[in-house]
């Protein structure tokens, strides 16, 4: 067997369709078809189970997909040690960052990180904490950068920043005319909320308990309306009229004309949350791992002098 049969099968065991798992590998779903059945016949046993619309792993299949997974990951261990006696900033970094972070810090970061470091390719990759996870554990990328608290064993994770939560609203709503919102403000509002999967709507859950997915009783709990897919999403349809959202505060600015929208601050104390990087215990280049926490905070810095001109 090899390694390369060994990432194919958990692929497939992953996206429990041909088609899509041989796209993944960049390989012909024939290629990948031949590579199971020919390891299939190697172990003698049968991986998985086909049938017309999907594919799933046998019981043995799912240990032996599980074990191929740890195989995958030592190897991507053995790669990463090798580079780490070069450079270790000569060569690309792969991260990843969370929907509701990496639109608003990439641009912040990737400027200083080409002045500190600019022999080291960076790789860029947006997903879901979920799907951030499985990439950090496969090798797939070097650096994440999620919400904490972020748990996975063998991975370890730093702090880099607290970001408060701010409503954003329309200049013409009456709670426009308030300095600073709380809970309370926010009752019978439509609040628009992403859609399941975003961890930024479960903080937001979270942190404003009052907030409900359904629309409301007479226990005055807030109004939901329609989850956006997108943050950038959510800031047009409150421009739109058709309700306030909350956003956290970087991405809260707006190419929108200063009379269209507002923000407001949130008065709860836990109405906000910490952002941090996520890496493997045993990634070995730690010079990579601080040029970025580096960048990352010299662009926030720099982010905020920015505002305060532009604010002056």
């Amino acid at each position: 067997m090899t390694l390369t049969e060994l990432k194919y099968i958990v692929t497939l065991a992953q996206d429990q369709h041909f088609g899509q798992a041989a796209e993944r590998c960049n390989v012909s779903q024939p290629t990948l078809s031949v590579a199971v059945k020919k390891l299939e016949e190697e172990l003698g046993v049968s991986l998985f189970e086909r049938s017309k619309t999907r594919v799933q792993a046998t019981p043995m299949g799912e240990q032996i997909v599980a074990q191929a997974q740890t195989v995958l990951e030592q190897a991507s261990v053995i790669k990463d040690i090798a580079i780490s006696g070069k450079d270790q900033l000569g060569s690309p970094l792969k991260v990843g960052a969370i929907f509701t972070i990496g639109p608003y810090l990439f641009p912040q970061f990737i400027p200083q990180l080409q002045s500190i470091a600019p022999k080291m390719p960076l790789f860029v990759e947006e997903g879901f904490t979920a799907t951030l996870r499985q990439q950090l554990r496969k090798g797939d990328l070097d650096v994440i950068i999620v919400a904490l608290p972020f748990t996975e064993a063998d991975v370890v994770t730093q702090a880099l920043y607290e970001e408060p939560f701010v409503v954003l609203l329309p200049a013409a709503h009456p709670l426009a005319n308030k300095t600073s919102l709380c809970a309370n403000d926010l009752t019978e509002e439509n609040v628009l909320l992403l859609g399941e999967g975003h961890c930024f709507r479960d903080q937001i859950l979270q942190a404003l308990p009052s907030i409900k997915t359904h629309a409301a009783d007479d226990s005055g709990n807030i109004r939901t309306a329609t989850a956006g897919s997108s943050l950038e999403t959510m800031r047009h349809m409150v421009a739109s009229g058709i309700g306030i959202t909350i956003l956290p505060k970087s991405a809260a600015m707006s190419n929108y004309a200063p009379d269209t929208l507002v923000i407001r601050p949130l008065t709860e104390v836990s109405a906000k949350r910490t952002v941090g990087l996520a890496w493997r215990a045993s990634f070995p280049r730690h010079k990579a791992v601080d040029v970025l926490r580096t960048a990352i905070q010299q662009g926030q810095k720099a982010g905020k002098e920015q505002l305060t001109k532009g604010n002056s």
